[in-house]
């Protein structure tokens, strides 16, 4: 058992968050990462509408007995969202835990609070998990430019992230980005982190909701198949290099306005790519720890194969002196 404040607080056995993913995160998904010990979160952006989150929360609660929790994306999207809904609405299922990113969780705090629930947020940036601190958040993720999804605008790794965010702040940080096995776990713990999230992993697993054509692809990707794009209009996001993301990149570089990139850049092509196989035409965010994947497992042997490297990297390091 690996236990860390991070385990404590959420009452789960391993340190090991899995990352919430557009379209992606489904109650098989979720349900298997708490099932396996760790904590599943589903992404609430995935939903059209509160009758879509409620139905998928029950759904995951028949799945598993083990706590799971949800992600609220705060940052702007092209449909009205009344976030303050997906908050009420998670905890009216009882969901204990949930998971804020992209702006501050302040306005929300309060509905939290006085539910009980735990709090997590995620950011890229030391002054964002430094406000969430201060605005009442009991555990924090930073996030390295490693990870699929949005790793911000600064470009900075994940071994430099964590241990200044550890230092930052009093609460326990999660580390994210680059993480897919047990040496990025030990490396999470030395550096300060006392758990890790992980999305790109995981998707590449037998219980993700995606197309095998598109896990199987996965496996020929190494590290240096992805890119950032919309860094011009300051929405920075991780996908994998094809002719499709490097003309979002041309078109970027031109001065191209949000207006004209939204055809290019809409979540819908990275769904249509999740169900028909093809990733050619679709912005589909994986992070560069993809070049260390080449199989498609089940969630828990990732997560024991996590844990029990783990161990086997602690013998080692004690049979060279460094874990006396």
């Amino acid at each position: 058992m690996l236990r860390t404040r991070v385990t404590e607080i959420l009452d789960i056995e391993y340190p090991i968050i899995g990352g919430p993913m557009a379209y992606v995160s489904g109650p098989e998904l979720v349900s298997a990462q708490s099932n396996a010990g760790g904590l599943g979160i589903i992404a609430s952006i995935s939903f059209q509408t509160i009758d879509e989150l409620r139905e998928v929360i029950r759904k995951t609660k028949q799945l598993t007995d083990k706590p799971f929790g949800i992600n609220v994306t705060l940052l702007p999207t092209a449909r009205t969202i009344n976030y303050e809904d997906y908050f009420k609405a998670s905890i009216d299922e009882g969901v204990k835990v949930i998971e804020t990113s992209g702006r501050s969780p302040k306005p929300y705090m309060q509905i939290m609070k006085d539910a009980g629930v735990i709090s997590m947020h995620r950011a890229t940036r030391t002054r964002d998990i430094q406000n969430a601190e201060r605005a009442g958040c009991d555990i924090v993720t930073i996030i390295g430019t490693e990870a699929a999804g949005h790793p911000g605008q600064e470009e900075v790794g994940t071994f430099v992230r964590v241990p200044i965010a550890a230092n930052a702040v009093d609460i326990p940080v999660v580390a994210a980005g680059g993480i897919t096995d047990a040496r990025g776990l030990v490396a999470a713990l030395a550096l300060g982190a006392e758990g890790v999230l992980i999305g790109t992993r995981f998707m590449c697993t037998q219980e993700a909701r995606i197309h095998d054509n598109i896990k199987t692809w996965m496996h020929g990707l190494g590290e240096m198949d992805t890119i950032l794009i919309q860094k011009s209009i300051m929405n920075a996001s991780r996908v994998v290099r094809n002719e499709h993301t490097e003309k979002i990149l041309e078109m970027e570089n031109k001065g191209a306005s949000l207006e004209e990139l939204l055809p290019m850049i809409r979540g819908e092509r990275g769904v249509n790519a999740y169900e028909s196989g093809d990733p050619s035409e679709a912005n589909i965010t994986i992070g560069q720890g993809v070049g260390m994947i080449n199989d498609t497992p089940t969630v828990k042997e990732v997560i024991d194969g996590m844990v029990n490297g783990a161990k086997e990297i602690m013998q080692r390091l004690d049979q060279i002196g460094l874990a006396d």
